[in-house]
């Protein structure tokens, strides 16, 4: 099963792929609703090959369960310009969510002109039990888009100073 999130974004591809890549930019993507919680020291910025377990918790109090994220990062070539991908190809390992047989989280983004970003993601999720976990993840990659949405801006670095005359 599938869900699938495209949309723009106000900042630049340059700034979302930083984000992408913060631990704490991620977990403010799911605020207040899930709290993502590090099982050890978080880096500061997650690199293609680690693999980091954190705890997720509903409102920061009810356990969910532990999820494992495991990072690969990929760059092509499109018609439009460079894509950058961003993968989580860890697993739920405990909790309800423990029973899916597959969790593949891509994130791309790319140039959409003017200083903005085209966001695009999938999340991929197979088990007998995905029929059942798949309105909650669709209710909450909604949620997770328009997080995005909303922070986007404040991804980007501040602007340089110029010199006053």
């Amino acid at each position: 099963m599938r869900i699938l999130l495209k949309f723009v974004i106000d900042c630049d591809p340059d700034a979302a792929w930083r984000a992408l890549h913060s631990p704490r930019a991620v977990a403010e993507l799911y605020g207040p609703l899930i709290d993502m919680q590090p099982l050890s020291p978080l880096p500061t910025s997650w690199e293609s090959g680690q693999d980091v377990a954190v705890g997720l918790f509903a409102g920061g109090i009810l356990p969910l369960g532990t999820q494992l994220i495991s990072v690969s990062d990929r760059a092509v070539d499109e018609l439009r310009g460079p894509v950058r991908i961003f993968r989580d190809s860890g697993a739920p390992l405990t909790g309800p969510l423990a029973s899916l047989d597959v969790w593949d989280h891509q994130m791309a983004v790319s140039p959409a002109g003017y200083g903005r970003t085209l966001w695009r993601e999938r999340l991929v999720i197979e088990a007998r039990t995905a029929p059942l976990f798949w309105p909650v993840l669709w209710t909450t990659w909604q949620w997770r888009a328009s997080r995005i949405r909303a922070l986007a801006p404040t991804w980007a670095h501040d602007p340089e100073a110029t010199a006053s005359a």
